[in-house]
This record gives structure tokens, sequence and C-alpha cells, in this order.
């Protein structure tokens, strides 16, 4: 009797901390009602990579946590940036006057992409085969991913010879953009959809091409015109309706492209999502104004003091504004993420834009009132605003992270980087050890 009355008391006590947490009870209580469902198109994931990736994730024990896996992949990528930061820390190009990274790196790059490729894709079977499958995994996994899309852009406009450029926030924007889509979509249908040319798959794939053409002609090969290139120069009615622009910027051109064929693609899965439930096909658009009030806000920033001469693309500080910007749109999307599977409201408000609003209108009161800026009045002072802005998103998406992972893990009774649940009795232990009604397996 006293065993009970003590398990009762422990209930409480569990439903008040839960109470007091980041999600509410009936988020919580969502959690058990999701199952992860995806599509994938893609020929080259099925044919080419998936024997791969079936391979791969058996030299894997099943001691290691999906989880696990995931992060060592973002790990990967972020010593990447270190390589970069380390031959490269002004993010200057080669016509520019810098010397930048050595022509070998570019292919550690590659091979950094292509695994955490590799790692972003088993960890989902890892998950499986430990029995460590659910929404943390789904939440953990596509925050990774939106951490990296940041940090690619880095270095995949490095390896272009972009650099400190608006082809590089071009890049960023169509980047990100096609993430968010895909969070957006999956938030009204309920399936993440991959189609016969996805990011994760063929623009990974294409990104690792571009490490590897860096490596061996160097980035300065992407300044070269395209039409010279491919010889096209010489028929004169290409020349008269094609501009012979740089390889790198043709590259942003076919981004542009992709980017609108996602969004018509998005939306109509969007549509027969919302005409299936009966809702409104119209409202969900309103679902994208997040993103283009945040991005909106980051390029009126950087239009300070003028187009041609941003104080910020053309610093040292363009890289912590970029860093910083992902962090926030990170924050954005795991909000979105959460909100999917835990069958929450859409989250239409960030609190980081009240910060971007200082910092745009700081930086715009020459152009607004013809008066000095108060904050970013100097270069110093704009270099500790960015850097401020840089750590206070770095701390608002850690504390997010660390919230809902509490929370979830607890509720769950499902760790997030160990093979551990909690059995019947709400002892945290190996997973192999439980049996399937929850007790503990005996010898």
């Amino acid at each position: 009797m006293f065993e009970r009355f003590r398990r009762c008391l422990q209930a409480v006590s569990n439903n008040h901390e839960l109470s007091m947490g980041y999600l509410s009870q009936q988020a919580l209580k969502n959690l058990k009602k999701y199952s992860y469902k995806g599509v994938d198109e893609s020929l080259v994931s099925h044919y080419v990579l998936t024997p791969y990736w079936n391979w791969f994730i058996k030299l894997f024990p099943l001691t290691i946590a999906p989880n696990t896996i995931t992060l060592l992949g973002l790990c990967i990528v972020v010593f990447n940036v270190v390589t970069l930061l380390y031959y490269d820390p002004l993010y200057l190009t080669e016509k520019d006057g810098a010397t930048g990274p050595p022509q070998w790196i570019y292919f550690t790059w590659a091979i950094g992409l292509f695994m955490y490729q590799s790692f972003d894709a088993v960890d989902g079977k890892q998950a499986r085969r430990t029995g460590m499958a659910g929404p943390l995994g789904e939440m953990f996994d596509h925050g990774c991913d939106a951490l990296n899309t940041t940090l690619e852009v880095v270095l995949a406009s490095r390896a272009l010879n972009l650099g400190r450029s608006w082809w590089t926030v071009a890049s960023q924007i169509a980047t990100l953009a096609n993430f968010y889509l895909t969070t957006w979509e999956e938030y009204h249908t309920g399936v993440l959809y991959l189609g016969p040319f996805s990011g994760p798959v063929e623009g990974i794939l294409m990104i690792v091409i571009i490490y590897i053409i860096s490596g061996i002609f160097g980035p300065t090969f992407w300044d070269k015109k395209i039409l010279t290139v491919t010889r096209l120069d010489r028929i004169p009615q290409v020349v008269q309706h094609i501009p012979n622009i740089g390889l790198n910027e043709s590259f942003m051109v076919f981004g542009a492209f992709a980017l609108a064929f996602n969004i018509v693609s998005s939306y109509r899965n969007v549509i027969k999502a919302t005409k299936a439930d009966g809702k409104s096909s119209l409202k969900p658009l309103i679902y994208l104004l997040p993103f283009v009030v945040s991005a909106t806000l980051q390029i009126f920033w950087l239009l300070s003091p003028s187009y041609h001469d941003s104080a910020i693309i053309h610093s040292p500080l363009f890289l912590p504004f970029l860093c910083a910007w992902g962090l926030q749109f990170a924050h954005q999307v795991g909000r979105m993420i959460l909100s999917h599977v835990t069958r929450g409201p859409f989250p239409l408000w960030h609190n980081m834009w009240l910060w971007s609003v200082v910092g745009v209108v700081d930086a715009q009161l020459p152009f607004l009132f013809d008066k000095p800026s108060f904050i970013q009045s100097t270069p110093k002072r704009t270099a500790m605003f960015i850097y401020l802005t840089l750590a206070i998103s770095c701390i608002t998406y850690a504390r997010f992270c660390a919230l809902v992972i509490r929370d979830i893990t607890e509720f769950l009774g499902i760790a997030c980087f160990t093979v551990r649940k909690k059995d019947a009795e709400g002892v945290w232990r190996e997973t192999r050890d439980i049996q399937q009604d929850g007790y503990v397996k005996r010898l």
C-alpha cells in the first residue's frame, strides 16, 4: 500500500513538472499520436544511394543512438567550417586579393558533406533498428538539417568564389526558402515529400561535385563565362539572347528556377491535402509570411548604407551575420516542426524579429530620418552589435532545443543520445532490456 501511495505521489509530481515545462500537456499527449510519413521520388536515392545506405548502417552498433549519428554528421560539417575560418577568417575570395584555402581543402569539404548526407540518411534506419523511432528523432534530424543549410551556403559560396557578395545573400535566401517550403508543406500535408530532384539528395550531390571541381581547378574556375566554357559564344543567336555570365552566377540562376519549381510543387501538394480535408487552400499561403518577414528584415539590414556599399557584406562581419541569420532560421523552422509533431498552431511570430527590427531601424536611421545611427555608429560598435546578435540567436535557439528535448524525453521516456528508455516503473534502462509491455526482461 505504501508503494502504491509513493507511485501516486510520483505521478502527481511528474505531471506538475511537465505542466511547468515548455510544452503543454495537450502538446505532449499529441506526441504519441505522431507517425512519420515520407515520400521519396528520387531515382538516385532509390537505385544508387539506398543500397549504399543499407550497407553503411550495418557499420553502426546497436548501442549508438540515432540522434548521436545525426549529431556526428553535423559535427563533420562544423569541422569543415572551422577549416574555412582557419585558412580564410575574413571570408575573402581570390578576386578580393586573398590566397584562400589550399585546393585540397575543398576535397575534405566534399567528403564531409557526403558523409553528412550518409549519416543523415541512416539515422532513421538506426532508430528503427534500436526501437528509438519517434517525434524526437524527427525534430532533431530537421534541426541539424536547418543548421547545416546555412553552413553549406557559407562553404559553397566560398567554393564558387562568391564570398562577400549579394550573390551569397541570394544563395542564403534561396536555400533557406527551399527548406522552409518543405517544412511548411509537411505541416499542412503530414507528409515529407522529396521529389525527383530534392535538396537532401541531388542538391547535396551537386554541391559535392562543386567542391570536387574547386579542388581540381580552384574556385576561380567558376568565374569563367558560361557561354565561353560551353563554346556557345560562337553562335550569334545565343549571344544575342543569353547573357554571358559567370558559371557561379549561372548556378545562382539555376537555383532561382529550382526554387520557383519547388514553390509550385509544394503548393500543389498542399492544395490536394487541404481539399481532401475540406479546408481552405488559400489560408496556408499566410504561413509563408514569417519567412518573407524574416528575409526582408535581414535584407534591409544589409542595405545599410547602400546596396553597393553594404557595411556588413563588405566587411568581416558578413560571416557572423549569416550565422546569426541561420540560427534564427533554425529556431523558426524548429518551432514549425514542433507544431507539426504536436498538432499545435502554426508559429507566425518569432521574438527575434524585434531584435532584427532594432538593428534595421538603427542601421537605416540616416536614410529614414537623416540622423546618424545610434547603436551602429562606428565599425567597432557595429561589430559588437552583430556579434551580440549572433550570441543571442545562439542562446535562444539552444534554450529552445534544451527545453524541448527535456520535455519530450521525460514524457515519452526515451533518451536523446543513448539507447535507453524508461520501463513501466519509470527507471531508465537499455532498450534491449525492456519488453513490449514496458517491464524488464527476466532471465
